[in-house]
């Protein structure tokens, strides 16, 4: 009888220990990157609805509007350049993205983000 009671009380000991590990398994958590590109996708999506009908837009001093610096694509940017793009876009600040750059994935509003190619052209102007 005491086997008997020693498998159950172990059996019952494994059960609990798998089901604790499956709990855990069940959600992974999002890691930074993925929450800061989920905030992106969000903001992109606020910023694209239309304004009410009736509603007089807004701009916000110190925000940026890529759409301002959309000029620098296809052309070679150096700091001239960057810096004539920033004041297109009312940012108030810029930086030049070269590829495989690591970057902070802080998002800035009135930063303007300027991605160039291997040459140094630009291929995107974006705010964040």
């Amino acid at each position: 009888m005491t086997q008997r009671f020693a498998f159950s009380a172990m059996l019952a000991a494994l059960t609990l220990l798998a089901t604790g590990l499956l709990t855990g398994c069940s959600q992974p958590q999002p890691d930074e990157q993925e929450q800061a590109l989920a905030q992106s996708a969000q903001r992109a999506a606020a910023d694209a609805q239309p304004a009410p009908a009736g509603s007089v837009a807004t701009i916000n001093a110190g925000s940026c509007d890529a759409t301002q610096a959309q000029w620098v694509v296809g052309k070679p940017i150096a700091d001239r350049e960057a810096e004539q793009a920033r004041k297109d876009s009312s940012a108030t600040s810029v930086r030049v993205l070269k590829p495989g750059q690591p970057v902070t994935m802080d998002f800035n509003a009135s930063r303007l983000n300027i991605e160039v190619d291997a040459k140094g052209v630009g291929v995107n102007a974006r705010c964040g």
